[in-house]
């Protein structure tokens, strides 16, 4: 089986009906929306841009961000905090998008593995099911 996967800039936050999704397509779309909702709740920033792939069990979010001012300006400052807070907002980051996960697809989220390189402004998020993602639509 090969991957999918769907290239979207970030716009919006609105949720459609989950019962109208069909398709590995639609779903993607879904999931680019809800990881912006997320981020920008958690952040106060929406990502630039975002790519999704679903492959078997394991969905797969490159993002494009656009570092938060104050954390930059703190890496200046001391580093090691910076770094700690990083690490704090995106366990919460995990939390917040595992429990909408659950909730609006009824996916059951074995583990989601999150890293962010805030040079790049890049971060790599891979959530793995107990399932194929197919056998939740």
């Amino acid at each position: 089986m090969s991957a999918l996967s769907s290239d979207f800039s970030s716009t919006g936050t609105t949720h459609a009906d989950t019962s109208g999704i069909g398709s590995l397509g639609q779903l993607k779309q879904e999931l680019i929306k809800d990881y912006n909702e997320v981020n920008h709740r958690i952040f106060g920033i929406g990502v630039v841009r975002q790519k999704v792939d679903i492959q078997g069990d394991r969905i797969l979010v490159i993002a494009l961000h656009k570092r938060v001012p104050a954390l930059g300006y703190l890496n200046v400052l001391n580093s090691n905090v910076s770094e700690l807070a990083d690490h704090y907002l995106i366990k919460g980051f995990k939390h917040e998008f595992k429990q909408l996960l659950v909730a609006k697809y009824g996916f059951e989220v074995l583990s989601i593995f999150k890293d962010y390189d805030a040079q790049a402004e890049l971060s790599a998020t891979v959530v793995v099911l107990k399932k194929d993602v197919r056998d939740y639509l």
